[in-house]
């Protein structure tokens, strides 16, 4: 009688476990649209206003004659660069309609610049994209994973040389990307921040990258500094993002990107 009880007791906890984690699996998916029921994301986020059909990329008018009409952009980051919030339209499906250019998306949600895992940025630099592809610029965002989980800033190195860069820190993986894509694809190479929001960590980020722009001369498209553009109504904020970090629809192409744009097209004139 005991043993059955026993039995049924650890039934009934297995159970408690598998709703518990299914309930979990549900929220992030509809949350964060993610995981295995991230198509419910995908409902919710159809609802929002940002991202109706009439803020598609498909709207987005060509620039005749510009610098990377015809060629191949590659872009390495997490959920910004996905599109999370936005229906997988972001940035660099806003690069491919208004500059005629072909893209590589390598992005995975929630990962991060630091070398952590097989999904980090590095391991997926370097498993995941062709090193004899041709590439016309090499684009990479500044995770906010990172400053979310707290990682490590660590130091700028004195050399330039690859195996000088301890990829357990922000610091070395921003480096160890520039220098791989510097010598790989022989390309210039860009990293951009978000916009701002609350977060000491992530502005110690911001102004780590505004050094490494002095030391390897790379561009950044700063979404930070500028007030400015970071001045927006809180009517124009529910429109164009989602929450702090991730945009819209709209708040890639109507917000986001058309400074983007001019940064970019600054930097590639010089």
């Amino acid at each position: 009688m005991k043993t059955k009880t026993k039995k049924g007791n650890w039934v009934l906890i297995l159970i408690c476990v598998a709703a518990f984690l299914l309930a979990q699996w549900l929220f992030i998916g509809y949350r964060f649209s993610f995981g295995p029921f991230k198509s419910l994301g995908d409902i919710r986020m159809r609802k929002m206003e940002g991202n109706a059909s009439a803020c598609s990329m498909e709207h987005v008018a060509l620039l005749e004659g510009n610098p990377l009409q015809g060629g191949n952009v590659c872009f390495l980051g997490s959920s910004v660069t996905y599109g999370a919030s936005s229906l997988r339209e972001g940035i660099p499906e806003y690069f491919a309609a208004r500059f005629g250019c072909s893209i590589t998306k390598e992005a995975v949600s929630g990962t991060t610049l630091v070398d952590n895992g097989k999904s980090s940025y590095v391991q997926r630099m370097l498993h995941n994209l062709d090193p004899n592809a041709h590439y016309d610029l090499f684009v990479c965002q500044l995770s906010t994973n990172d400053a979310t989980k707290n990682l490590p800033l660590g130091e700028i190195s004195d050399s330039m040389e690859l195996d000088a860069f301890d990829t357990a820190t922000i610091t070395g993986a921003m480096e160890y990307i520039i220098c791989y894509a510097k010598s790989i694809w022989n390309c210039p190479v860009v990293f951009y921040t978000g916009s701002r929001y609350d977060s000491e960590a992530y502005e110690a980020m911001v102004s780590r990258l505004m050094e490494l722009q002095e030391k390897w001369g790379i561009g950044v498209l700063d979404l930070w500094h500028s007030s400015e553009f970071n001045a927006i109504s809180d009517t124009e904020r529910a429109l164009y993002m989602n929450d702090n970090i991730h945009p819209t629809k709209a708040g890639y192409r109507d917000w986001w990107c058309p400074e983007m744009e001019r940064q970019i097209l600054e930097y590639l004139s010089r």
